[in-house]
Parts: structure tokens; C-alpha cells; sequence
């Protein structure tokens, strides 16, 4: 017997550097174009700590420490593929180059306020650096 149908379960990482915060430009819909932080969904039998560390490193090309929980969201259309919850941390780049993969069309250092963001990341980012 199946059970009831729940959210999905994500992970966005919150990279500070160089005076600006890691984010990747999305290949595929939704938000095809726009900027977004690195993350996505967390596989089964993996905890949501290893789901950020692993899309960082997939998404980025590099190595990061968790720092710090920086909240759950879980507004019901906060993702227009479907009611997805995302545990977003904040994390410190340890390693590696900075690098786009297949999931990322693109990736750079930038001023978040400067790019038009996908999903809720402008206040996930606003809630990581303490701004307002």
C-alpha cells in the first residue's frame, strides 16, 4: 500500500566569496537563465547534510564545510514544480575549482543583488548573511 503524498525534499548551499555568494545559472526549467544557489534534491539514504555538500561539489567544482543551518522553507508553491522543501545551509569553500557541471549552465562569484534569482533564494541568501 503506497502512503500519502508529501513534499520533496531539497537542500539550497548559501557559499560566501570573494564578497559576493556562489550561484549557478540554471540549465533546464523552471527559471531556465536565471541565477540560483547550488542545490537540489536529496537522494534516498542520504542525510540532508551530505546532499549539500554533494550538490555543491557537483554543481560548483567545489569542496565546502557546512557552517550552519540556515532555515527550512517549505512554502507550498515556493517551487513550481510542486510543493518541494528545502533545508538551505550556510557553507565555506574548503577545496576544489570553481567550475560549472552538467546540471549548471554556468557558474560565478557575484553580488546577489545584482541578478534576477530563481525560487525564494533572495531571502534564503538575505536570512544566510543577516540582511535585511
Amino acid at each position: 500500500m503506497a502512503g500519502p503524498e508529501t513534499p520533496k525534499l531539497m537542500v539550497d548551499v548559501v557559499i560566501p566569496a570573494g564578497g559576493g555568494v556562489v550561484l549557478v545559472r540554471r540549465g533546464s526549467e523552471p527559471f531556465e537563465g536565471r541565477w540560483a544557489l547550488p542545490g537540489g534534491f536529496v537522494e534516498v539514504g542520504e542525510t540532508v547534510e551530505k546532499a549539500a555538500v554533494r550538490e555543491a561539489a557537483e554543481e560548483t567544482g567545489l569542496a565546502v564545510e557546512l557552517s550552519r543551518l540556515v532555515g527550512v522553507y517549505s512554502e507550498p508553491d515556493r517551487d513550481p514544480r510542486g510543493h518541494n522543501v528545502s533545508v538551505a545551509f550556510l557553507a565555506r569553500p574548503v577545496g576544489g575549482e570553481l567550475e560549472a557541471s552538467s546540471d549548471a549552465a554556468e557558474v560565478a562569484i557575484l553580488d546577489p543583488r545584482s541578478v534576477e534569482l530563481a525560487f525564494d533564494h533572495r531571502r534564503i541568501i538575505a536570512d544566510a548573511l543577516g540582511e535585511e
